[in-house]
């Protein structure tokens, strides 16, 4: 089966009009060299030997890229901060700050200029799926080899969506789960940090002490969390974030704090 022909459902009709063949020869070409030697792609994974590996396939097809790296997802948002230009993000499902697809769906709500590529070793066909309806641009498996990363990268840059055929025909994501998702868009970066922090069973100050604030400003971040999820208390929040794990039945309720 032709890939390229599999992944057309995925491209974006509305392409941009304006092309180098329409500007001045010099300027067109100065436009096309500069994307050739400026790209820069971020990559968020916690396993140092992926990361190499990754780095190694990358620079193979962009020898001239610019690289940099996170391993959780604090240090990924300051990386976004730090390069607001970047072209590309291959970003893995599961890393310290997040659980399934919680990151993906927050990243991109922030950042919904950055095109991001989810990089898993989950190749089910309803995981991809579920990856591409809540905003990501293309999916590679873990296992992919060289030239597939290849044309995926370079077809995210071109501005279309890439995945592996059996992504086309999985059953789309629920309706309630894309509810969710867009609930958890709404959340400011540091109330997600705290959300992420009361889905590993962090106590209010516990959660104080980590991000250097006081227990009584994550008690109000707590309470603007449940009111823009439209629950009532943290096990009900817990829960139902729970829902865009890529396990979602392995998720377990914190105990609620006594005030």
């Amino acid at each position: 089966m032709n890939e390229k022909a599999d992944n057309r459902e995925f491209q974006e009709n509305d392409r941009p009009e304006t092309s180098a063949a329409a500007l001045p020869k010099s300027y067109a070409f100065s436009i096309v060299n500069s994307f050739h030697t400026m790209t820069t792609i971020l990559i968020a994974d916690d396993h140092p030997l992926f990361r190499e590996a990754l780095r190694g396939s990358v620079q193979r097809i962009l020898p001239d890229v610019r690289l940099f790296e996170a391993d959780r997802v604090d240090a990924l948002y300051a990386l976004i901060e730090a390069h607001p230009d970047a072209d590309l993000l291959l970003m893995d499902l599961n890393m310290p700050g997040a659980q399934g697809f919680n990151a993906l769906v927050h990243l991109r709500a922030q950042y919904p200029q950055l095109p991001v590529i989810v990089v898993s070793a989950r190749e089910e066909a309803v995981v991809m799926r579920r990856a591409l309806d809540h905003g990501a641009l293309g999916f590679i498996p873990k296992s992919a080899d060289s030239d597939t990363i290849g044309a995926a990268i370079k077809s995210v840059l071109d501005g279309e969506r890439w995945a592996p055929p059996e992504a086309r025909a999985a059953t789309p994501t629920s309706h309630d789960e894309r509810e969710i998702a867009q609930r958890l868009r709404e959340l400011t970066p540091q109330q997600f940090r705290v959300l992420q922090m009361l889905g590993v069973g962090r106590l209010n100050k516990q959660i104080a002490y980590d991000l250097g604030v006081s227990e009584a400003t994550i008690k109000a971040h707590v309470t603007a969390i449940l009111r823009k999820l439209g629950v009532s208390n943290r096990t009900q929040a817990v829960l139902m974030i729970g829902r865009l794990a890529v396990d979602p039945g392995g998720v377990t309720p914190p105990p609620e704090e006594q005030e």
